[in-house]
């Protein structure tokens, strides 16, 4: 019986259609996501819900254009913007974002061995983060892309044990529901500040990226062929649906996930006046006193799964962008010595994160930076995108409709009022 309903539940046509849509939601709640997710629910409690449900339209939006170049022209974000536009714009928001990615995986993996002390109760964390920076970097070099792929769909289940949280303790629904969409606090540096965290932490270039380059390798795994445009109208149909539902379920997951988080963390540590939250490892430790060992339990090993998830995410991303800007071979379905650049640059950007973490670097300024470096560039990106998006030459017949590009634009507008109100409130 019980074989039956696993049987039927992978071969449901929608599990199926999920891929790089659903590990770009989950991977957006990394460690550091959680941090700020964390302090928002301590520090405003219910009040700071409505970001996360303002910015899926948007997140959503901006992924499906990234997926839809990749499907259409067979090549990656940083290939398109190399041929539409000055190599020099590419070289300086790639440099931007593998110095952001490297200071990224620096602060997850110091999170990941942080939770792991925390769950066994004691050890080097700094051995712990190491051992999680090994495993990651192993997992993207020595598994076959369709079996790598596969382990990461599982590992976002990891980001169930947030929602599993959110019901092992008392919510006040009805509060939930009115600060969700009439919140309630002042509008200060404080306040502007964390709201402009918060997008930065839910709209990320990494992501934009990573998808756009998932949607190659897809293209690569179904055709057996690299870089083939699938620009066949009847073709091009069923993929625009597989990743309209991988996007659609992916951003929302991802949301669902950061919901919960700020929420769990308001009903327990801002109502016991904890407002201070720096670290997602810090968010679990002071879970346990306020809502017992499940919660935090949950909460920690989450923390570590969403970490194992994010890693291999932020140092392929980084390597898809640098070797498509030199127009070096790249690919997780490649063998080391077929992509040689492309797996250096996934284990130097991973290997200088757990170095970085080894030094007396502050964890919680190598998140500011990271989150000052990805709003500052995601602004162009984006934009970058939306006219690529809308480039005939790059698009042929497959280029932007009116709705998407209305929600295109309003996400560029979001990202760039929140980049102005982050100088304008530091």
């Amino acid at each position: 019986m019980l074989n039956k309903l696993f049987s039927r539940f992978r071969k449901n046509q929608t599990l199926q259609a999920l891929g790089p849509g659903l590990i770009t939601g989950a991977a957006d709640d990394d460690p550091s996501g959680i941090a700020t997710y964390s302090q928002a629910g301590a520090q405003f409690g219910f009040n700071m819900l409505w970001t996360v449900v303002l910015t899926y339209p948007f997140m959503v939006g901006i992924q499906m254009v990234s997926a839809r170049i990749g499907c259409v022209t067979g090549r990656g974000l940083a290939a398109n913007i190399r041929r539409a536009y000055s190599p020099w714009l590419l070289y300086g928001v790639v440099l931007l974002l593998l110095v952001a990615n490297v200071i990224n995986i620096a602060a997850d993996i110091a999170a990941m061995g942080e939770a792991m002390r925390l769950v066994v109760g004691g050890g080097s964390v700094h051995l712990y983060s190491l051992l999680f920076g090994f495993i990651c970097l192993s997992l993207q070099i020595f598994l076959p892309y369709r079996k790598y792929v596969h382990y990461l769909k599982w590992l976002t289940l990891g980001l169930l044990a947030y929602v599993a949280a959110m019901f092992a303790i008392h919510v006040p629904w009805s509060e939930v529901m009115l600060r969700a969409v009439w919140p309630k606090f002042e509008w200060n540096n404080d306040s502007v500040t964390l709201v402009v965290a918060i997008f930065g932490t839910t709209i990320s270039p990494y992501l934009f990226f990573w998808q756009a380059s998932q949607e190659v390798e897809e293209l690569r795994a179904a055709h057996k062929e690299e870089n083939t445009p699938y620009n066949d109208v009847r073709n091009y149909a069923p993929h625009m649906k597989r990743i309209k539902i991988d996007t659609l379920v992916g951003m929302g997951f991802s949301n669902l996930v950061a919901f919960c988080i700020i929420l769990t963390t308001a009903a327990t540590l801002g109502a016991h006046g904890i407002t201070n939250i720096q670290t997602s490892s810090q968010a679990a430790d002071a879970l346990r006193p306020v809502a017992g060992d499940f919660a935090f339990l949950l909460f920690a090993l989450g923390i570590i799964g969403t970490g194992m998830l994010a890693i291999p995410v932020l140092a392929g991303s980084a390597a898809y962008a640098v070797t498509e800007s030199f127009k070096w071979p790249n690919g997780l379905d490649l063998k080391v010595l077929e992509a040689r650049e492309f797996y250096a640059i996934i284990s130097l950007a991973t290997i200088g994160g757990m170095l970085l973490n080894l030094t007396p670097a502050d964890p919680i300024k190598e998140l500011f930076w990271a989150a000052l470096i990805n709003g500052v560039i995601a602004v162009p990106i984006m934009a970058v995108m939306m006219l690529l998006a809308h480039d005939k030459r790059i698009m042929g017949a497959f280029t932007l409709s009116r709705r998407h590009t209305v929600i295109g634009w309003a996400g560029v507008a979001i990202m760039l009022v929140a980049v102005v109100a982050m100088f304008a409130t530091m």
